[in-house]
C-alpha cells in the first residue's frame, strides 16, 4: 500500500532525479552554430559579406563591361586595340594599380569616418621628394623618405582634423593649396628629372619593369590589396576602423580611441600615396607640382563607385580595387573607340555617378 505525500510522491517509491540543467532549459542557438563549416558555405558567406559592401554588384558590372570590351575587340581588333598587349601592359597594368593603391588608402580613411582633399598635392610633392632624394643618394633611400614624407603630410592633415574639429573637407582642401606651394618651394617651377644614371635598371624593374601584358605596378597592388584585405577584414585594427566609422560614440564607449583610430587611417592613406607616387615617378622620369591634383578626386571617386560610403563605416577592398579598374578601363574604352577628348570626361563623370546610384540602390536591397 502506497501513501501520497503532499509534495505529489508515493511514499515507498524512489523520487525521480531532478533533470539537467541541459533538459530544463530550452534549448538556445550559439554564435558558432550560424559560423559557415563547408568551403561551400564559406564562399557563400564571403557573397554575402561583399554584397553588403557594394563590391559584389560593381564587380559584375565591371566583368559586363570586361566581356563587351573583349569582345568588340575580337570583332575589330585594329580598330579597337583592347586586348593588345600593348594596351594591356603600357596603359591599364600601369595606370589601374597606381589608381587602386590610392583608392585603398583613400577608401579607408572614409570607412573612419574622414577623407582627405590633398591626395592629388601630396602625390607631387612625394614625387619631388623621391626625385631629389635619388639624384642625392640611391633610389632605395629615396623610396624610404617618400614614404616617410606621405606619412607625416597625412599627419599632419589628421591632428589638424583631429585636434580642431575642423570639417575634413575644409581642412584637408585648404592643405592641398599648401603642399602644393610647399612642392613647388623645394623644386622651383620647372619638372623635377632624375640626373642620368639615376634611374637605373633596379629601379625600372622593380617599380615600372615590363613583364609581357603586365608590369610591376600589378604586382605591387596584388601585395598592397591583399594586406590591406587582411588587416582591414580579418584584424582588429579593421573592427575599429569599421566601428569609429558606423558610431563613433558606441565605438568609444567599448574602449576605442576614436582619435588614434582616424590618425591611423590618415597616416595609412599617407603610406599609400607614397608608394603610388614612388610608382608614378618610376615610370614617368619625372614630377611637375600641381599637375597630380586630379588623383584626389579620381581616388575618391574609385572608392566611392567600389562602395564606401561617404558617411563612413561602409566599404571593403575588393570594391576600392574594382572602382578604380571600372573607371579607368572605361576611360582606356573611350579613348580606343576614338571619342573626342571633351566626350571622354562627361561619359566618364556620368559613369561614375551612375555606378554610385547603383552602389546606393544595392546598399538599400542589402539593407
Amino acid at each position: 500500500m502506497t501513501i501520497s505525500t503532499p509534495e505529489g510522491t508515493e511514499q515507498g517509491t524512489t523520487p525521480a532525479a531532478p533533470l539537467a540543467l541541459e533538459e530544463q532549459a530550452p534549448t538556445r542557438r550559439r554564435l558558432a552554430d550560424s559560423q559557415p563549416t563547408t568551403g561551400v558555405e564559406r564562399f557563400k558567406d564571403n557573397l554575402y559579406y561583399l554584397r553588403g559592401r557594394g563590391a559584389l554588384e560593381i564587380s559584375g558590372v565591371y566583368l559586363l563591361i570586361l566581356v563587351g570590351f573583349a569582345v568588340a575587340a575580337a570583332a575589330n581588333p585594329i580598330g579597337f586595340p583592347f586586348l593588345n598587349s600593348n594596351n594591356l601592359s603600357g596603359v591599364l597594368s600601369q595606370n589601374i594599380p597606381v589608381l587602386a593603391i590610392l583608392a585603398i588608402g583613400a577608401g579607408v580613411l572614409m570607412i573612419a569616418g574622414e577623407f582627405d582633399l590633398s591626395i592629388g598635392a601630396t602625390i607631387g610633392l612625394c614625387g619631388v621628394v623621391f626625385i631629389k632624394v635619388a639624384n642625392a643618394h640611391n633610389w632605395q633611400l629615396a623610396f624610404l623618405a617618400t614614404i616617410g614624407v606621405g606619412m607625416t603630410v597625412m599627419l599632419i592633415n589628421g591632428l589638424i582634423v583631429v585636434k580642431t574639429k575642423i570639417p575634413s573637407f575644409i581642412a584637408t582642401l585648404g592643405m592641398s593649396f599648401f603642399w602644393t606651394g610647399a612642392s613647388i618651394y623645394i623644386n622651383g617651377s620647372n619638372p623635377a628629372t632624375f640626373f642620368p644614371g639615376v634611374r637605373t635598371d633596379a629601379m625600372v624593374k622593380v617599380m615600372a619593369g615590363n613583364y609581357g601584358y603586365f608590369r610591376s605596378q600589378l604586382v605591387w597592388l596584388v601585395l598592397i590589396g591583399v594586406a590591406a584585405w587582411f588587416m582591414l577584414h580579418r584584424h582588429r585594427i579593421g573592427n575599429k576602423v569599421y566601428a569609429v566609422g558606423g558610431n563613433p560614440a558606441a565605438a568609444a564607449a567599448v574602449s576605442i580611441k576614436p582619435t588614434v583610430v582616424r590618425l591611423q587611417a590618415f597616416a595609412f592613406l599617407g603610406l599609400m600615396v607614397g608608394i603610388a607616387s614612388s610608382l608614378y615617378v618610376a615610370r614617368t622620369s619625372g614630377m611637375q607640382p600641381g599637375t597630380t591634383d586630379s588623383y584626389t578626386l579620381l581616388a575618391i571617386a574609385a572608392a566611392v563607385v567600389g562602395g564606401c560610403s561617404l558617411t563612413g563605416g561602409r566599404g571593403s577592398v575588393t570594391g576600392m580595387v574594382v572602382g578604380a579598374a571600372l573607371i579607368l578601363t572605361i576611360e582606356n574604352g573611350l579613348v580606343l573607340g576614338n571619342t573626342p577628348g571633351f566626350y571622354v570626361q562627361l561619359f566618364l563623370g556620368l559613369a561614375i555617378v551612375i555606378a554610385a546610384v547603383f552602389n546606393k540602390f544595392m546598399e538599400g536591397k542589402a539593407t
